[in-house]
C-alpha cells in the first residue's frame, strides 16, 4: 500500500511515492528538470498558467511511479502541497480566466493597505489576524478593479492546490487552513471573511467550499486518472499550503515547535495554540493543518522574500552557474565573518511583508574595489540571507515566539555551513536537518486523512535527522557583522 503525494511548487513540480508501512520514501520525482518560468508583465508582478502545473504534476507523479517501481494501483491516497498565497480564477466551466497571479507578485500591496486602513486594525487583528495585504482577497480586489471584464466571467476562486484537487476531482473545495491563509477566514466568527468580502464587494458564493484539512476531499475522476495514468476513486485526503505542509513534515504541529526552509523565499514557522498576531503586522498568523474550532492551532509565518532568489542571482552576475553550490561554499568559507564590512541586503524579490509591505529593493554596502573580490560577495550574500532571518526573527520574539531549536528540510540553503551557523549563533538556538521534503510530507498527511495513522504523532514519528548544526564559538563576531548590517538597513528603511 502507497501514498502519493504531490508539492506543487512555483520553481517546480515535485512528487513522492511513500509506502504506507514503513512511511519511507520510495522514490521523489521532479518536473521541469530547469526551473519553472514566472511571468511578469510589469515589475514586481508574477505570474503562472495554472495549467502548466497540472501538466508537470502529470510528469513528475510518472517518473516517480517509475523510479518506485510499484504498481499504481496500489497508491491508497493522495496528498497536496502547494504554494502559498496564489489567486487562481475559473469560470463555470473550470477553465481558467486568466494565469495565476502567485505568491512573490505584490501588485495588491496598495489594495490591502487601504482595506486595513478603512476597516481598522481592531477588525484585521482581531478577525483575521493579520492585514489583509497583499494576500489571495487583496488580489482578487485587483482583478475585480483593474480587469472587470475577466472578473465577470469568475464563477469561483482558489488557491494553487486547491486548483489541483479540482482537477484531480472534479470538486472545486478548499480547507480552513486556506481560506485563512488568503485572509479569507474569520477566526472571531469562524466562518468567512465576510467583512472583508463585503468591503471588496466580492460575493461569498465566489469562495469555494470549505473541507477538513486531513478528509475525503474527493476522488479521481476516470478523466484525470487517465491523464495521469493512475487508478479512478483514489482520493485525494489532505491538503495545504506549502509552509504549513513544510512544518508538518518536520513533526512541528505543536506549541513551541519551529520549523524553517530556505529555498526561492525564507521562511521561519511556529505554532502556537493562541490566537497571536503583530501588532504591526511583519509577521503572519494562520490556521495550521491541525487547527480546528475547538483546539486552535495557529501557524505563525515570517517569509523572507530575498533569499535563496538572492544567492543564485548572485551566482548568476558572477558567471559561476557551472560551478556547484559547494564549491562556492569552499569558496566563501576561506572570508572572515563580517565579509570584511561588506554587506548585502537580500529584499529585491518586491515587497517585504516583515518590512510593512515595503519594497526597497536589494543593495551591496561598504563596497570596496581595493579589498572585495568574489569569494566576499558570496559570504555577504549567505550571511545577509542569515542576517534577514534573524532580522524576522525579533519581530517574532516580540509576539512571545522563542525560537530554541529550529528543524529544517534537507535539501535548500540550510546545507550551507555558513548560512546555518550564522543563524544558530545569532539565535543560540540548535538547528536540525531533518531527511524529509514537502512531497513525502504531504503523502504522509494523506495517510493520516485515509485514516492509515490514527494521529499525526503516528504519521510522522520517524524523524531522521542527518545533521545538527550548533552556535559557533565566535558568536561576538557574529554579532558584529549582524549589528552592522541592521544598521545599514535601518538608514534604508528611514529614507
Amino acid at each position: 500500500m502507497y501514498l502519493l503525494g504531490l508539492d506543487i511548487g512555483s520553481s517546480s513540480i515535485k512528487a513522492a511515492i511513500v509506502d504506507a508501512s514503513t512511511k519511507q520514501p520510495l522514490a521523489v520525482s521532479s518536473h521541469p528538470p530547469t526551473e519553472m518560468g514566472i511571468s511578469a508583465p510589469h515589475p514586481d508582478w508574477a505570474e503562472q498558467d495554472p495549467g502548466i502545473w497540472w501538466s508537470y504534476a502529470q510528469e513528475a507523479i510518472t517518473k516517480a511511479i517509475h523510479s518506485a517501481q510499484i504498481d499504481a494501483a496500489d497508491i491508497k491516497a493522495i496528498g497536496i502541497s502547494y504554494q502559498m498565497h496564489g489567486l487562481v480564477a475559473v469560470d463555470r466551466s473550470g477553465k481558467t480566466v486568466r494565469p495565476s497571479i502567485i505568491w512573490c507578485d505584490s501588485r495588491a500591496v496598495d489594495i490591502g493597505t487601504q482595506a486595513a486602513a478603512d476597516l481598522g486594525m481592531d477588525i484585521c487583528s482581531q478577525q483575521f489576524l493579520n492585514s489583509p495585504g497583499n494576500f489571495t482577497a487583496s488580489k482578487l480586489k485587483w482583478v475585480k478593479t483593474n480587469e472587470p471584464e475577466v472578473y465577470d466571467r469568475i464563477h469561483k476562486i482558489m488557491l494553487p492546490g486547491d486548483y489541483i484537487a479540482m482537477k484531480m476531482t472534479g470538486e472545486i473545495t478548499s480547507t480552513i487552513s486556506g481560506l485563512s491563509e488568503g485572509i479569507l477566514w474569520n477566526f472571531k466568527t469562524q466562518d468567512t471573511a465576510t467583512a472583508l468580502l463585503d468591503y471588496f464587494g466580492i460575493p461569498e458564493a465566489m469562495l469555494p467550499d470549505v473541507k477538513p484539512t486531513f478528509s475525503n476531499q474527493g476522488e479521481l475522476t476516470a478523466e484525470s486518472a487517465n491523464f495521469l495514468q493512475l487508478t479512478p476513486g483514489i482520493p485525494v485526503t489532505y491538503r495545504a499550503g506549502d509552509q504549513p505542509n513544510n512544518a508538518l513534515s518536520l513533526g512541528v504541529f505543536n506549541p513551541g515547535q519551529v520549523a524553517g526552509t530556505g529555498g526561492t523565499s525564507g521562511v521561519v514557522y511556529a505554532v502556537s495554540d493562541q490566537l497571536i498576531h503583530d501588532p504591526e503586522m511583519r509577521v503572519n498568523s494562520f490556521a495550521h493543518v491541525n487547527y480546528t474550532k475547538t483546539d486552535p492551532r495557529i501557524g505563525v509565518l515570517l517569509c523572507i522574500n530575498g533569499c535563496g532568489i538572492q544567492y543564485g542571482w548572485l551566482r548568476k552576475l558572477l558567471g559561476d552557474v557551472e560551478t556547484n553550490y559547494t564549491e562556492l561554499e569552499h569558496l566563501a568559507a576561506k572570508v572572515d565573518i563580517g565579509a570584511n564590512d561588506l554587506s548585502i541586503i537580500s529584499f529585491g524579490n518586491g515587497a517585504e511583508r516583515m518590512l510593512q509591505n515595503q519594497s526597497i529593493g536589494a543593495q551591496m554596502m561598504g563596497l570596496n574595489f581595493n579589498v572585495h573580490d568574489k569569494a566576499h560577495l558570496y559570504r555577504a550574500g549567505l550571511e545577509g540571507i542569515a542576517f534577514a532571518f534573524y532580522y524576522g526573527i525579533q519581530c517574532m520574539k516580540q509576539m512571545g515566539v522563542n525560537v530554541s531549536e529550529m528543524r529544517v528540510g534537507n535539501d535548500n540553503l540550510f546545507q550551507s555551513d555558513i548560512f546555518s551557523e550564522t543563524l544558530s549563533s545569532l539565535c543560540g538556538a540548535e538547528i536540525n536537518l531533518i531527511n524529509t521534503t514537502g512531497a513525502v510530507g504531504a503523502a504522509l498527511g494523506a495517510g493520516h486523512g485515509q485514516g492509515i495513522y490514527s494521529s499525526l504523532e503516528e504519521a510522522f514519528d520517524q524523524q531522521d535527522i542527518v545533521k545538527t548544526i550548533k552556535p559557533n564559538h565566535q558568536n561576538e563576531a557574529f554579532q558584529e557583522a549582524y549589528a552592522t548590517w541592521s544598521n545599514r538597513l535601518n538608514k534604508l528603511i528611514k529614507s
